[in-house]
């Protein structure tokens, strides 16, 4: 059976969104369909709406969803009605990547997290128009989560206690992760050592917060914004930079001769990128977080690279199987280690808005808009 409900819905690209009622497929086996109670606003969300990354007019995304369920289909086992839920990203749960525990890298990744539609090439949303239906760009991330009831692809899916505040919480699904996972996962980062982060906002901020949590030595914050410096050294940045200035100087004044041994950019923008290599010491290891859009590229100078051993790498979600990561990420927020409270906000419904130009202007370091 199909399912009116309201959904935040991009009018048309980098145009506006607008709170409409969607009409929701059948649900499939391999789905099941989530009361959504808070959902997360990321940069990814504001990339597609932009056109930077893949959108379309009508298009429902959000995919830092948490609610509850309230129906399984008859392919899902880990979770039942009622459970409380955290919602990541999709992938297909066979492939090479997927069985070897890195599902974020999942063959059909973009497909299934970019490509609009269900694995099986059918629309989770329709829009109908008398006795003909027409597909509409959804399950973003396997879910499309800016919606009071979303379908919802069963890998997406991560069983929370019933205590959890999802509101919270949301965010661990994306955001969070990336940023501690790019620290603790894609770049292991040692006890001891230097680290710098590029762009604190919350995916920089978690890979700061991790990066204490590893006993980095030096965590190095750079921004263009004051106020997220400031808060950065509160939550456990040694040195911040402010990135208008010249950030590899600055960066070898901290650690001589040459730079630090681990680096993360969580912007995605180029020229930030080319700044994090350069400013990689010997066997320096990089990473990029940030989603700059398809088809960007960064030059390197490939003999300081070589005579210095440096890497610099990809990082999608952190590198995390979300059904072991958010569980840990949910337990360094139960010892204090991470303070969420410190980097959401809340947003009504309502107020979507605000929340959107919020997190477009970085005012909001991460906004979650509540459904309930």
């Amino acid at each position: 059976m199909s399912r009116t409900t309201t959904a935040l819905v991009l009018t048309e690209i980098n145009g506006p969104f607008e709170l409409r009622e969607i009409q929701l497929n059948s649900i499939n086996p391999d789905e099941a369909l989530v009361e959504i109670h808070a959902t997360g606003i990321c940069h990814t969300d504001l990339s597609c709406a932009d056109g930077t990354l893949p959108g379309a007019p009508g298009a429902v995304l959000g995919h830092e969803g948490a609610g509850v369920v309230l129906e399984v289909g008859s392919a899902v086992r880990s979770v039942a009605s009622g459970d409380k839920v955290l919602l990541s990203f999709s992938h297909c749960e066979s492939c090479g990547p997927c069985v070897s525990g890195h599902p974020a890298y999942c063959y059909d990744f973009n497909l299934r997290n970019f490509g609009g539609k269900r694995p099986d090439g059918t629309s989770a949303v329709v829009k109908q128009d008398g006795e003909t239906q027409t597909a509409v760009f959804s399950q973003f991330f396997g879910q499309s989560s800016f919606a009071r009831h979303a379908l919802v692809h069963k890998s997406t899916l991560v069983k929370v206690p019933p205590e959890t505040n999802l509101a919270l919480l949301a965010p661990l699904g994306c955001g969070i992760q990336t940023g501690a996972g790019a620290v603790m996962n894609t770049l292991n980062v040692r006890e001891g050592s230097a680290l710098a982060v590029f762009g604190v906002g919350s995916v920089g901020m978690s890979a700061v917060l991790a990066g204490k949590m590893r006993r980095a030595k030096t965590i190095i914050a750079v921004d263009l914004q004051p106020a997220r410096l400031e808060l950065a050294k509160r939550l456990g940045a040694t040195h911040t930079i402010l990135g208008s200035g010249d950030v590899v100087g600055e960066i070898r004044k901290i650690c001589p001769p040459v730079g630090v041994d681990f680096a993360v950019d969580c912007t995605g923008n180029t020229a930030v990128i080319k700044t994090m290599i350069d400013a990689l010491g010997t066997k320096g290891r990089g990473a990029t977080a940030g989603a700059p859009g398809f088809g960007a590229h960064v030059s390197v100078d490939v003999m300081e690279h070589l005579t210095y051993g440096k890497e610099y790498v990809g990082c999608c979600e952190g590198d995390s199987l979300p059904s072991k990561f958010i569980p840990e990420l949910i337990e360094m927020h139960a010892k204090g280690q991470l303070p969420l409270e410190e980097l959401v906000t809340f947003y009504d419904i309502k107020d979507y808005e605000k929340a959107l130009d919020d997190s477009k202007t970085g005012k909001a370091l991460k906004a979650v808009l509540k459904w309930e």
